[in-house]
């Protein structure tokens, strides 16, 4: 096991209705006033926003509110709220929805700290230093955005899907109630099975230092979500197993599956963050047709993991039938595992690799992942 040093500040608070205490939750804070952020006009009508609001009111807590967050997130959106925020001398933030509304949250505290465009973050050009108290009340599970500090939006002018982070970005309190979750789609919940299953097989298959805790912590989050996903498919309004599904979703990014581990990448995410930033494809659904790809790329890398991957997941004793049954399981949930499953075409090849590329670059990973390589892969998804 590597050294380490584990630090999330982020306060979980777990169950039914504590979306209704969020007022007190940004008092803890000293916070006096908030932009509540947040995407479909839905939880207007379901009754959410006026529990939110609710809160605020009775810990005399003043917002002004901005709706309209997309899937794969975008920068006008968020240049938006920074404006609204500076306006209105906003002192914090609270996020209801999903991972886009999170991570747009994260990337307008930190605009609301800097004189520059909020887009330099994203490439390099500034560090966040910075930022107003971002609370989260999460309807969705996938992204793990409520405990970290990691955000992820499209520049839709250059088609550039990028990152920011920062350690004033974790959220301060976040608000996780299985039960506003239970209205998500099946398609929705199966790209977050996958948003999940990335975001540890990314790790489990390029660590160099991996310890058998963490393999078996990762083992024991895969095998929850695939069980999870089972039993709310059939039924979602499940309190239980939504529970278990939501907090596997936090667990496999909140730094816990990274203690101890060392030379480890993102890899897929750097394919995928292309393929939804030029054809806006749901990024669980880029994830299910690039990871696949992926993984028959590099098994040859390291067999052992895959070896074990495949026994531990699905009782098969090699990495090509563990691939081929969790390319049927992705299949058989309702993921696209395909280009043309994704509504791509063939010639979109070159476009992500290029795109992709630049991201390797951004991230100091090029020359593993030149762009003839990320073509490779790619062509591998191609049927």
């Amino acid at each position: 096991m590597q050294d380490f040093t584990f630090f999330n500040p982020t306060r979980i608070e777990f169950g039914k209705g504590k979306e209704a205490n969020i007022g007190q939750y940004a008092k803890d804070f000293g916070v006096g006033s908030v932009l509540v952020l947040y995407g479909s006009e839905r939880i207007k009508k379901d009754g959410l926003y006026g529990r939110v609001t609710a809160s605020l009111d009775e810990q005399g807590i003043s917002y002004s509110a901005l709706g309209g967050v997309i899937s794969n997130p975008v920068i006008s959106k968020v240049r938006e709220a920074v404006k609204v925020v500076k306006e209105n001398n906003l002192q914090g933030i609270v996020a209801v929805g999903g991972g886009s509304v999170a991570d747009s949250a994260k990337a307008i505290a930190a605009g609301a700290k800097y004189d520059g465009d909020v887009w330099d973050f994203f490439i390099g050009k500034a560090v966040v230093e910075d930022a107003i108290p971002v609370f989260t009340i999460m309807t969705l599970a996938a992204t793990g955005s409520e405990m970290n500090p990691y955000g992820v939006v499209t520049n839709e002018e250059t088609q550039q899907k990028y990152n920011l982070g920062g350690p004033s970005l974790f959220p301060k309190v976040s608000v996780i109630n299985p039960e506003l979750m239970a209205t998500v789609t099946p398609d929705y919940l199966a790209y977050s099975a996958v948003d999940i299953f990335a975001h540890c097989l990314d790790l489990y298959f390029t660590a160099k230092v991996f310890p058998e805790f963490t393999a078996a912590l990762i083992e024991n989050i895969l095998e929850t979500v695939m069980r999870t996903t089972s039993v709310l498919m059939k039924n979602p309004a499940d309190y239980d197993a939504r529970a278990e599904f939501a907090w596997a979703s936090t667990m496999a990014l909140n730094g816990n599956t990274f203690v101890g581990v060392a030379d480890n990448s993102f890899d897929t995410h750097i394919i995928e963050h292309a393929m939804g930033g030029l054809y806006n494809v749901p990024h669980g659904a880029g994830l299910a047709v690039v990871l696949p790809a992926w993984m028959k790329s590099i098994k040859d890398q390291m067999p052992e993991r895959f070896e074990r991957f495949a026994e531990k997941m699905f009782g098969e004793s090699d990495a090509d039938a563990g691939i081929a049954k969790l390319t049927e399981w992705f299949s058989a949930i309702g993921a696209p595992v395909t280009f043309a499953q994704a509504g791509l075409a063939a010639d979109a090849v070159d476009p992500i690799a290029e795109n992709a590329f630049g991201i390797a670059k951004l991230w100091g990973m090029d020359q593993l992942y030149p762009q003839q390589r990320i073509a490779e892969i790619l062509k591998l998804a191609v049927k």
